[in-house]
């Protein structure tokens, strides 16, 4: 039955999609079908096939290794409260555990290594590998190509810099597809984060997070092809070399941590900000009347908008409430507050294929936060178009969003192994 809800539920995804087409009457048939090709067949063989969990126990000992190295470094600094022992006794769950100082360097450290191997020239590799199975897949051109190919390994924001002189010249439909898969995927920086926050409610998280933005990648290509069709040929390109290049690996590590640095401080003042609104949403909520004899909450709220979609995924619907709760915390404030709530749920909220396709469909950038920084980076390297990107932006939400809804029935019509 939960098989045929998922179904049903791609089907009304792509239908919505549809309905908000800016060209009804030019349905895109093949970059649909090649989207939901890319998605099942990547979703079999990573899932499915025996030989290839070994990858996912690899990538858990990768999140394992980075941890540690980071708290090394952590504790260096901060002492105990980056992680090291404090000299005093300590009571309560999670009262030395700090998420600033002992969390969120991890971005530090990740945003130095894709640096170095940018340098190196092993990510450029793997961009312009993955370029060439989307441009033949669905016939897209070789900048919109690079530059969605690049959004899983450099993220939203550093992707279109690899194609900074296309975007003049790259037509409506590709700047949008390039903003959608920017919503719709999670950038390697951010994916061994929100492993490390989700690793004590999934086993093997970072793998899984992994696959998600590899199955959101095509579903946001065909969500946003169908939302505005091509009508103009696509635009030629391939990856460029950075500007400024770094002199040497240890330019490159330095030059990575400072950028790391940025995103380290603005996620922080996000996360600050963002709890701190939601806290004071409830507090007004709280003095209203309870309704079905609990006090109205944001969360609550949220759950009884999104369970709908939570369904169609293919999550029963006495847990479709919590499930659409968090699915509406990730696309109204972050993906981060979500995930946070979702490692915080009790055991008995939701069962684990619930869990397993809920943190497929939490694996994307679709926030208004997100549509700020997106909006504030295209426009700042193409801003002759900034008004035209500002236009796009409510519906990249929409594009990204239904992207990982599509993700997320994916995983639940799968018959996936131990779940």
């Amino acid at each position: 039955m939960t098989e045929l809800q998922a179904g049903l539920g791609i089907l009304v995804f792509i239908a919505i999609a549809w309905l908000l087409s800016e060209h009804r009457r030019s349905f895109p048939w093949r970059p649909v079908l090649a989207g939901l090709a890319l998605q099942f067949g990547i979703a079999a063989l990573l899932l499915n096939v025996p030989g290839m969990q070994h990858l996912f126990l690899w990538a858990n000992e990768a999140v394992i290794a980075l941890t540690d190295a980071t708290q090394a470094g952590t504790t260096f600094v901060f002492g105990y409260i980056g992680g090291d022992e404090p000299p005093f006794a300590t009571e309560g769950h999670g009262s030395t555990f700090v998420l600033a100082f002992q969390a969120l360097p991890l971005i530090l450290v990740l945003s130095a290594l894709s640096a170095l191997l940018f340098h190196w020239r092993i990510l450029p590799l793997l961009i312009r590998g993955a370029s060439r199975v989307l441009q033949r897949a669905f016939g897209i051109g070789g900048a919109l190509g690079v530059g969605t190919a690049s959004n899983v390994f450099l993220g939203m924001v550093e992707s279109p810099l690899v194609i900074r002189p296309y975007l003049r010249e790259m037509t409506r439909s590709e700047l949008f597809a390039l903003m959608a898969v920017g919503m719709a995927t999670l950038a390697g920086t951010m994916l061994v984060l929100y492993a490390t926050i989700i690793n004590t409610a999934l086993d093997n998280a970072l793998g899984h997070l992994i696959v998600a933005s590899l199955i959101s990648l095509p579903a946001a290509l065909l969500v946003a092809t169908v939302m505005i069709p091509p009508t103009a040929p696509s635009t030629a390109g391939e990856l460029l070399p950075e500007p400024e290049p770094a002199s040497s690996s240890m330019d490159a590590i330095t030059r990575g941590t400072l950028r790391g640095l940025e995103l380290l401080l603005q996620i922080v003042a996000l996360l600050i900000v963002v709890i701190a609104l939601v806290a004071l949403v409830n507090v007004m909520l709280g003095a209203l009347p309870e309704v079905a004899g609990a006090t109205l909450s944001l969360e609550r709220m949220l759950g009884w908008v999104f369970a709908p979609l939570a369904w169609l995924m293919g999550i029963p619907w006495n847990e479709a409430v919590t499930a659409g709760s968090l699915l509406g915390v990730k696309t109204i404030l972050n993906e981060m507050v979500a995930f946070l709530h979702l490692a915080e749920l009790p055991r008995d909220a939701l069962s684990a294929r619930s869990e397993l396709i809920l943190i497929y469909a939490l694996s994307g950038f679709a926030n208004l936060g997100s549509l700020g920084i997106l909006i504030g980076g295209l426009g700042a390297l193409v801003p002759e178009r900034r008004s035209e990107i500002v236009a796009l932006g409510i519906r990249a939400i929409v594009a990204g969003t239904l992207a990982t809804l599509m993700t997320g029935a994916v995983v639940g019509i799968l018959h996936l192994p131990g779940v």
